[in-house]
């Protein structure tokens, strides 16, 4: 049996194996997006094979969680059929929805599993309310939006768009260089496909310029040692913002990484879900709790149809947004002719010339009847300081908020591509038993010693700081042992505070490095 759809915002995780669903269910996830075999938009993660799904099916569905199946490539002639058969496949495993990118794949899904909701995936590149609308009424129930939307563009697209249709957007992770992933950077350099889940990220490399006449002598095209990364973008974290994104109308809240590890993935969830819970009960939707709900959720997007609809409700956003774009007039040009009655020089009309926003002349800022989507007022949802430092506990580049907040956009780093970690993972709890006042039996990762402080992740809760004890850390055959020094061996040590399995262990590195976890 199928979970329906939430009534308020929905916290989405990505899973790269059956471990990795798993793991965003027991973190809170409300639903997780993960890849098959065959036709996902990632072939680095071992994927799940149909009884993969046909499990993480049930573990999800009976705790409350839905399952979202990526077919978002773009296909070739030769893949229609076996992806027609996959499509037939995937409806009888208790998936909830499919991913889609291709029309014609999701005129094929409508055929073959009508049972299974239709998400349009971002490389559909939908960034207006035309488009989703179109989507709608071809059988999406979702449309999944650029990456390049700021919020503004989510709330007039909120605002001129059924209730029923979702939109989701992404809230954390890496950014791509293309538009809406949709790139061929990786197909000339290396001939594996982007668009395949086959992307070598050549965006990531370090380049140098080098002279036709002068092969063998490199120049940096930045002030760097060995060269510059041209196209290696931030890294997103919306935590701290996703009170704007829920005001302006978005339904499902995106963590990309399904390539990433059980960890990245706790760890994301749960500080993106505990942030949801907080937005729910400062909103007055939920008690004090979050376990009574006092108010239906919704989203604060003035709509077309309210009496209030554009009276009063010139928005802080647009207008950064506009003081971003706006640009300057061309030279020569009469700024006084923008003002006058005088005929517009290339025959477009005012109304068209007031969306195109990426302004580089004064004319093209007439103004016009159009009225911008606004937001009922509201306080900023305050998050507790330790949760907004959970991101800083996984293995990231440079942050930024992408592109929702036009004079803070996302930018590149050239001069590394490496990640920042500050914290590692040491361990992973296998067991706990309350004999000898409490131990805790776990799978080592790093190096745990006397003395050091470790953090365990716990679902739905402020992590457990703990100092490791001067005495008691023991080996599998439970002989002492000064410190835990062997990774993928079985220790115990004394913990008073009852943990879960799976629950990560993870402490402060000695030395930040740049380096993927």
């Amino acid at each position: 049996m199928r979970i329906p759809t939430r009534k308020k915002p929905e916290v989405l995780s990505p899973a790269g194996n059956l471990r990795g669903l798993k793991t965003a269910v027991d973190y809170g996830a409300d639903a997780v997006y993960c890849g098959g075999k065959a036709f996902g938009m990632r072939s680095a993660p071992k994927n799940l094979s149909l009884e993969d799904f046909e499990e993480g099916s049930r573990y999800a569905h009976e705790r409350g969680a839905r399952v979202y199946v990526t077919c978002n490539v773009l296909p070739r002639n030769n893949e229609i059929e076996a992806m027609r058969e996959y499509i037939g496949q995937l409806k009888d495993t208790g998936v909830d929805a499919l991913i889609v990118s291709d029309i014609g794949v999701m005129m094929m899904a409508r055929q073959v599993a009508p049972n299974l909701e239709l998400h349009v995936s971002t490389q559909a590149g939908v960034t207006n309310y035309q488009a989703a609308n179109a989507f709608y009424e071809l059988g999406a129930r979702r449309v999944v939006l650029a990456r390049e939307m700021d919020l503004q563009a989510v709330r007039d697209i909120r605002a001129n768009i059924p209730d029923d249709l979702d939109i989701e957007c992404f809230v954390h992770g890496a950014m791509c260089m293309a538009f809406s992933g949709r790139c061929l950077f990786s197909n000339y350099l290396t001939g594996r496909d982007g668009n395949h889940g086959e992307c070598a990220q050549p965006c990531r490399w370090k380049y140098s310029i080098v002279e036709e006449k002068r092969p063998g002598q490199y120049f940096p095209i930045e002030q760097t040692e060995n060269g510059a990364y041209l196209f290696n973008s931030q890294d997103m974290n919306m935590l701290g913002h996703l009170d704007d994104l829920i005001d302006s109308g978005a339904t499902s809240l995106k963590i990309e990484g399904r390539a990433k590890s059980a960890y990245y993935i706790a760890a994301m969830t749960n500080a993106y879900k505990t942030a949801v819970n907080e937005y729910m009960i400062q909103r007055g939707f939920e008690d004090a709790d979050g376990n009574n709900i006092l108010l239906p959720f919704h989203d604060r997007v003035i709509r077309p149809s309210d009496p209030d609809y554009g009276q009063g409700t010139e928005d802080q956003v647009m207008h950064n947004a506009d003081a971003a774009f706006a640009g300057v007039a061309d030279e020569g040009y009469d700024r006084a002719v923008a003002t006058s009655d005088a005929p517009e020089p290339d025959g477009m009309s005012s109304h068209a010339r007031s969306t195109r926003r990426k302004s580089n002349t004064a004319i093209e800022q007439i103004e016009t009847d159009w009225k911008h989507a606004a937001v009922r007022p509201a306080p900023h949802v305050e998050l507790p300081e330790w949760l907004l430092e959970e991101t800083d506990k996984v293995a990231h580049r440079d942050y930024s908020t992408g592109f929702y907040y036009p004079e803070h956009k996302v930018t590149q780093n050239t001069d590394r591509s490496a990640y920042f970690r500050s914290w590692l993972v040491v361990g992973e709890v296998l067991s706990w038993s309350a004999d000898e006042g409490g131990r805790v039996t776990l799978m080592s990762r790093n190096k745990i010693e006397p003395g050091q402080q470790v953090e365990f992740l716990l679902p739905g809760e402020r992590p457990l700081a703990y100092i490791v004890p001067e005495d008691g850390l023991r080996d599998a055959d439970g002989t002492p042992v000064p410190a835990i020094n062997n990774p993928a061996h079985v220790f115990s040590m004394p913990c008073p505070h009852q943990v879960p399995i799976n629950a990560a262990i993870r402490s402060r590195t000695k030395k930040p490095t740049l380096k993927a976890e």
